[in-house]
């Protein structure tokens, strides 16, 4: 019997878990109560446990919960180790092969980026980044794309919080530059670097795409100006747009 009962319990939270995580701008105890049809103290009993196993955090000055930390590790141990990256590696070690230089998949982890997964290019002259490392929004393409493509009022809280950083001359750390910027990120569906994280180090970014309006990760290029101009780069998107849709194939399945 108890069995069950925690069963049960596990069963609700999970529901609790995925409906919040459907939701980018959080939601209030109020909305899960009316789209799971749980009783209002059973609601906020899980939510107060969530929020202390750091699984949900409540919103400054809101009622509103939203994932935590803790959740979004999870999350990214699962894209990076789970039963569908081998897949997704192959994918993007065959965009490699034809395209001849480094490319990853990465996605949003707060105010960074993480890699899931890379693939080096056999040229000696390469950058050196481990899946599971984090790289900042604001002076990356994969930063920048899934940054634009968040609905307005999560991306403008992101913008509030990031540390806009120097890492190089190039490096956009004026607001409503990077403002601009976004906006047309947001219009061509490209994210580019211009030499903002390492100096040297141009990049270029395509979504990957869960259904026509949520980008769930990026596909990324890099190479180094010395080997490539961004030209050359931008010339690579319709096959990484190829690569990105069969790596969302595999994160709908």
């Amino acid at each position: 019997m108890e069995s069950n009962q925690a069963n049960a319990a596990a069963l609700r939270a999970f529901r609790v878990l995925d409906y919040v995580a459907e939701h980018a701008n959080g939601c209030a105890a109020a909305q899960i109560v009316g789209a799971l049809e749980l009783p209002k103290q059973t609601v906020h009993r899980i939510v107060a446990q969530l929020q202390l196993a750091g699984l949900l955090i409540r919103e400054p000055g809101t009622r509103r919960v939203q994932l935590g930390a803790r959740l979004t590790r999870f999350a990214e141990h699962i894209l990076m180790h789970g039963q569908a990256s081998r897949e997704r590696h192959a994918i993007l070690k065959a965009l490699v092969d034809d395209i001849g230089e480094t490319c990853n998949l990465t996605a949003l982890a707060g105010t960074d980026i993480v890699y899931l997964d890379r693939v080096e290019t056999a040229w000696p002259l390469r950058v050196m980044l481990a899946p599971g490392s984090h790289v900042p929004l604001h002076a990356t393409a994969t930063g920048k794309l899934l940054l634009s493509l968040l609905p307005k009022a999560q991306r403008e809280r992101l913008l509030r919080l990031l540390p806009l950083r120097a890492l190089t001359p190039a490096t956009i750390v004026d607001v409503k530059a990077l403002r601009r910027e976004l906006e047309e990120t947001r219009r061509r569906r490209i994210g580019i670097n211009r030499n903002e994280h390492l100096s040297g180090l141009i990049a270029v970014a395509v979504p990957v795409m869960l259904d026509r309006q949520r980008a769930c990760a990026a596909v990324a290029v890099q190479a180094p100006v010395g080997r490539m101009t961004l030209d050359d780069l931008l010339a690579f998107v319709p096959r990484m747009r190829d690569a990105a849709a069969q790596i969302a194939a595999t994160l709908r399945a």
